[in-house]
């Protein structure tokens, strides 16, 4: 397997050419365009890493599959799909216009902005701070990391230029669909996207998924199983932003991507990959990533669609 992977990753470095870092956060855009990093974890808990994958990033989008997990196991399934859809949208990860227009009034998955700001709304605690904690400690669960941490740089970053999730924000508190203030509300948004993870992080995470919710690495349940089953359907649906119905034909893996560079992606029953590669393409993931996965489908056969 680690061969397997450092071909891939050599095969796979000449994408990032064709990306760029995400600028509209700023302080993502210091990441290595070059960068990537690979990383397994095996339905066995045997963990294989290539490249830059013990280089952290934010989790960004990949955020939401997490805080989905975490307020069904803390509220139950019918608090989040009260409130929010299951259907796939076809457009951009940071659309509104949905919002106004579809029948529901409501947004269409959680993995879009307006879902996870919904979602975000509905976690437990006293502050944001302590939403925040909560939530890093749930990550840590999925990770086997109990020194999850926040970038400190990212999350002020990101506060500080969110005029459009803002305005999804104010459209939702209009719709009745955020317990909250909108501020407060946001605030737990920007801390769950600044969550810093590495390749090999989000490889165990999806190990978890893949197994419904057993880590292989220490062999306990971690996850309910239809927790996991419901995360693992919405990311063939909708983890890859608006490119998710020609990921799911090209690669045919559940997975989810951010912004930050990362793809979680989780092969039922066999692996859990993560990835690492910050030049994304012009839907957002990240390019020399969705190369690797495409190859790594096609070389161990993972297609599980």
């Amino acid at each position: 397997m680690k061969e397997i992977l450092q071909r891939i990753h050599a095969e796979s470095k000449h994408a990032s050419a064709h990306g760029s870092v995400a600028s509209y956060i700023p302080a993502l855009a210091s990441a290595r365009p070059e960068a990537l990093g690979l990383a397994a974890v095996t339905a066995e808990g045997k963990i294989f890493a290539v490249g830059d994958a013990r280089t952290r990033f934010t989790i960004q989008s990949i955020s939401k599959v997490f805080a989905l997990a975490y307020v069904m196991t803390e509220l139950g399934e019918d608090a989040v799909f009260s409130r929010v859809g299951k259907e796939p949208t076809g457009d951009p990860f940071n659309s509104i216009i949905r919002l106004e227009t579809s029948a529901g009034r409501k947004p269409f998955n959680p993995l879009i902005n307006a879902g996870a700001i919904v979602v975000s709304g509905l976690m437990p605690g006293f502050s944001p701070e302590d939403k925040g904690a909560r939530f890093r400690a749930f990550v840590g669960q999925l990770i086997g990391r109990k020194d999850v941490e926040r970038d400190e740089a990212v999350y002020l970053s990101e506060k500080g230029t969110a005029a459009r999730n803002r305005s999804i924000a104010w459209f939702l508190k209009e719709l009745d669909l955020l317990p909250g203030e909108v501020e407060e509300t946001l605030d737990v948004y920007f801390r769950q996207c600044a969550v810093s993870v590495d390749a090999v992080d989000l490889a165990r995470a999806a190990a978890v998924l893949c197994l419904d919710g057993i880590d292989p690495v220490r062999g306990e349940r971690v996850l309910e199983a239809r927790t996991a089953r419901v995360c693992k359907s919405l990311m063939v649906t909708c983890g890859m932003y608006d490119g998710s119905g020609e990921f799911a034909v090209d690669v045919g893996i559940p997975a989810k991507s951010g912004v930050g560079g990362g793809i979680m992606a989780a092969v039922r029953d066999r692996m859990g990959l993560g990835v690492y590669g910050p030049a994304l393409d012009d839907r957002g993931n990240s390019a020399a990533g969705l190369d690797a996965l495409r190859r790594l489908s096609e070389e161990l056969d993972l297609r599980v669609l």
